[in-house]
């Protein structure tokens, strides 16, 4: 008998961007109203929130998870376990989050999906952007890397092992390489103003995977807003398209809720891969009939494609 995910001919899926505590049991909800297919979380559910993490962790649907630099707030450097506002003696607050989620984070690791021929694989997690290692301490501690080399052969190897041809990338920071404007995708919006704040170990690991038999359908991240630190007269540029036909995708939109009008809305992205590439890429708003209400195209491969306000 064949599968319904077997059957499917589109697969959608859901990437979160950056939770900052904002989530609810709506938004679960949401994504069942939605026909998600696969959620995708890129990480900073708060500050070590290990109740958040446990109510994601729970989500009854396909899903991968990787963390960010809001994590490991009070546990990844000598100023965070400073402000640490519980005993860390008696809680590692970092390992209960990691032991919630369990083989759905993909933190230098992946999941596969032979059923969509699909597998995502994350990148180095608790990242904080740029090329200089910062909270580079805990992922030698819990995973033996200590160089961005070493991170780099770590997530080639993770490819490597992947089941499936198609693959998705998961980072809670991007790639360098998308740009140094401080509107690019993963551009520094602080002062100084400018530069490139992506991650080189994951760009040099994607470099690698596409000289492998793989197809890299989506690279998604977040941890760089849409909302720019410098000004408000633009946005965050969400979509880049490599000269390879990748896809690099930034969800960051916070605040992930809000009100408007006396209304609770609630933002997530969507992607549409079909038979291993990328046919939309959007940000929606869904309001608290779990309807789109706001959707913003970013990107669509039929010509057609406009923006719906």
């Amino acid at each position: 008998m064949t599968s319904q995910k077997n059957q499917l001919t589109t697969l959608k899926i859901a990437v979160i961007g950056d939770v900052h505590d904002q989530w609810e049991v709506e938004d679960g909800i949401a994504l069942k109203h939605l026909g998600v297919d696969l959620a995708l979380f890129v990480g900073d559910f708060g500050n070590e929130s290990v109740d958040v993490v446990r109510a994601i962790a729970s989500l009854d649907i396909p899903k991968a998870v990787v963390m960010g630099n809001h994590d490991a707030w009070y546990t990844a450097t000598e100023w965070g376990r400073k402000k640490c506002p519980y005993d860390r003696t008696k809680e590692d607050r970092v390992q209960a989050q990691l032991d919630l989620l369990g083989s759905t984070h993909v933190g230098f690791s992946k999941l596969d999906f032979p059923d969509w021929n699909l597998t995502v694989v994350g990148g180095r997690p608790f990242t904080w952007g740029g090329s200089e290692w910062r909270f580079a301490d805990i992922c030698k501690q819990r995973y033996g890397i200590g160089t961005l080399e070493q991170s780099t052969e770590k997530i080639v190897e993770v490819v490597k092992s992947a089941a499936c041809d198609n693959i998705i990338f998961l980072g809670h920071n991007g790639p360098s390489g998308l740009g140094d404007r401080p509107e690019d995708p993963c551009g520094k919006d602080w002062h100084p103003i400018g530069g490139d704040f992506g991650d080189p170990d994951l760009a040099a690991a994607i470099s690698q995977t596409l000289t492998m038999n793989k197809n890299v359908a989506l690279v998604t991240f977040g941890h760089m807003h849409r909302n720019l630190r410098h000004t408000k007269k633009v946005f965050r540029k969400a979509i880049v398209t490599s000269p390879e036909g990748t896809i690099y995708l930034n969800a960051a939109n916070v605040p992930r809720i809000i009100e408007k009008d006396g209304v609770k809305l609630r933002n997530l992205s969507l992607a549409t891969l079909e038979s291993g590439v990328l046919q939309k890429a959007s940000l929606v708003w869904v309001d608290s009939n779990y309807k789109i209400v706001t959707e913003e195209i970013f990107y669509n491969s039929s010509p057609s494609a406009v923006t719906i306000l």
